[in-house]
C-alpha cells in the first residue's frame, strides 16, 4: 500500500481531481497483486453504487437545493438578525446564526459558505469588516452545516461504518449549538477589539421575535421532523431523504409560495452536478478501500497506536490530530470514506462509542475545509470576497482555536454527545 499512498499524494499534488486520484492510485494495488482477478475493481465500483443506504445522499442533496429556492433563506436571515443583531459583531453574529439555522437545509459546509458569502459578504465589507475577518467568519461559520442534521458526512460515516444514522443525526444537535456558541464568543471578543458595532440598536421585543420565528417555523421544524420520523420508525434514513424532497417542495410551493419552475430547474441541475461528484468519488473510493482491507491496514494501525498508549481519550486525540493534519490536504468526505474503515475498529476495540467517535471525527474532518492549502469552503469564500489566502489564514485563527476547543472538549465529554441519542433511541 506504500506505493498506492505515494501515488495518491503525487496525483493530488499534481492537481488531479480527488476522485481520479483515488481511483487511479487504488488501481495500482491490483497491478501489484496480479494473483487477484482483474474484474474485482470493476465489480466493487459497481457494487458500491448499488448500496441502498447511500440513496439518502442524492435525496438530501436535492432537498437542500430545492429549499435554497423556496424562500426559506430570507425568513431565516430575518430570524438570525432578530436573534443576534444587538450582539457585538453585527453581521458577523448574524452570519453565524444564519449558518446554524440553515444547517438543516444545506447539509454541506461548502454550499452554506458560498450562500452566506453571496448574501452577507458585500454588506460586511461595506460595514467596515476587513476581508480576511469577514472571510474567516463566513467560512468557519459553515462548520455547523454538516453537524446539525441532516449532514451528508453522517450518512457517509454511518454507511461505511455500519453505525445508526438516526443516532448520528441526534448526536449532532447539541455539539452544533456548542460550535455556534464558541464562534459567537470568539466574534464578541475580536469585534470588541476591532470596534465592530452591533447590527441593530433597538432591543428585540417578544412580539417581534414571535412573528419572525413563526414565519421561519417550517425551516426550523425540518431537522426536528427528521429526528422524530427516524425515532418513531416512520422512515428509514433512505426513505426520509425522499420525504425531505417532498417537504422542501411543499414548503416552497404552498407555505412560502416562492418555488417556481425556474427554481425547480436550477435545483435539479445543481443536484445532478453535486450527486455526480459525490457518487463518482464514492464508487472509486471502493477500489482504494479494498486494498486497505486486503493489506490489513486497520489491524496494523491499531497495533501501532496501542503500542503507544491504551488510553481511549489519548488515542482519540491522536486520531483527531492526524485527521486535522490530513484535512489540510484532502476534502472531508474523502477522509470520512477512507479513514472510517481504519480507525473505527480501533476505537470500538477500546470501548469508545461509534457515535461519539463519528461526531468528533466528522468535526475534525470538516475543519479541513477551512484551512489551507486545499480547503474547499476557504477557496469559495476567498474567491467571492476576493480575499488573499494569507490574510484569510491570519485573521481566521481565533475561529480555528474556538472550534478546535469544542472538538477537544467533546473528546473528553462523551456524555454531551450521547445524551440526546440515548434519550431518543435508548442506550446502544
Amino acid at each position: 500500500m506504500l506505493v498506492v499512498c505515494i501515488a495518491f499524494a503525487v496525483l493530488l499534488a499534481a492537481g488531479m481531481p480527488v476522485a481520479f486520484a483515488v481511483g487511479i492510485s487504488g488501481a495500482l494495488f491490483f497491478l501489484q497483486h496480479p494473483e487477484l482477478p482483474a474484474t474485482i475493481p470493476v465489480q466493487i465500483t459497481i457494487t458500491e453504487t448499488q448500496n441502498f443506504a447511500l440513496l439518502a445522499v442524492p435525496l438530501f442533496i436535492l432537498a437542500g437545493n430545492v429549499m435554497n429556492h423556496s424562500g426559506i433563506t430570507e425568513h431565516l436571515l430575518r430570524l438570525a438578525t432578530v436573534l443576534t443583531g444587538r450582539m457585538r459583531g453585527g453581521l458577523a453574529q448574524v452570519s453565524i446564526a444564519l449558518s446554524t439555522l440553515m444547517s438543516g437545509v444545506t447539509g454541506s459546509c461548502i454550499a452554506d459558505a458560498a450562500m452566506n458569502s453571496r448574501l452577507l459578504g458585500a454588506e460586511m465589507l461595506k460595514r467596515g469588516f476587513s476581508r480576511g475577518y469577514a472571510a474567516g467568519v463566513l467560512s468557519y461559520g459553515s462548520l455547523m452545516a454538516p453537524i446539525i442534521p441532516p449532514g451528508i458526512g453522517f450518512i457517509l460515516y454511518g454507511t461505511v461504518g455500519q453505525v445508526s444514522i438516526g443516532r448520528l443525526f441526534a448526536a449532532g444537535v447539541v455539539p452544533g449549538l456548542m460550535l455556534w456558541a464558541a464562534m459567537a464568543i470568539a466574534i464578541s471578543f475580536t469585534a470588541r477589539r476591532r470596534g465592530y458595532a452591533p447590527e441593530r440598536q433597538q432591543r428585540t421585543t417578544a412580539r417581534e421575535l414571535a412573528v419572525t420565528a413563526r414565519a421561519a417555523v417550517w425551516a426550523i421544524l425540518f431537522p426536528v421532523i427528521l429526528l422524530f420520523g427516524l425515532r418513531m420508525g416512520v422512515f428509514t434514513p433512505s426513505e426520509i431523504g425522499a420525504f425531505a424532497v417532498v417537504y422542501a417542495a411543499m414548503v416552497g410551493t404552498f407555505a412560502y409560495r416562492k418555488l417556481k419552475a425556474a427554481g425547480v430547474r436550477e435545483a435539479l441541475e445543481g443536484s445532478l452536478v453535486d450527486v455526480g461528484a459525490v457518487m463518482f468519488l464514492l464508487a472509486l473510493s471502493a477500489i482504494f478501500g479494498y486494498g486497505i482491507v486486503f493489506e490489513r491496514i486497520p489491524e496494523a494501525v491499531s497495533a501501532w497506536m496501542l503500542g503507544v498508549t491504551d488510553q481511549p481519550q489519548v488515542v482519540l486525540v491522536l486520531i483527531l490530530l492526524f485527521v486535522l493534519a490530513a484535512g489540510t490536504f484532502m476534502e472531508g468526505s474523502v477522509l470520512i470514506i477512507m479513514l472510517t474503515p481504519i480507525f473505527l475498529p480501533l476505537v470500538t476495540q477500546l470501548g469508545i462509542d461509534p457515535v461519539h467517535f463519528g461526531l468528533v471525527f466528522i468535526i475534525a474532518a470538516t475543519i479541513g475545509n477551512f484551512t489551507p492549502p486545499v480547503g474547499g469552503a476557504m477557496f469559495v469564500v476567498c474567491q467571492i470576497l476576493r480575499c488573499p489566502i494569507g490574510e484569510y489564514t491570519r485573521e481566521s485563527m481565533p475561529f480555528l482555536l474556538a472550534v478546535s476547543a469544542v472538538a477537544l472538549l467533546l473528546v473528553f465529554a462523551p456524555a454531551i454527545v450521547l445524551a440526546l441519542p440515548n434519550a431518543l433511541f435508548g442506550p446502544p
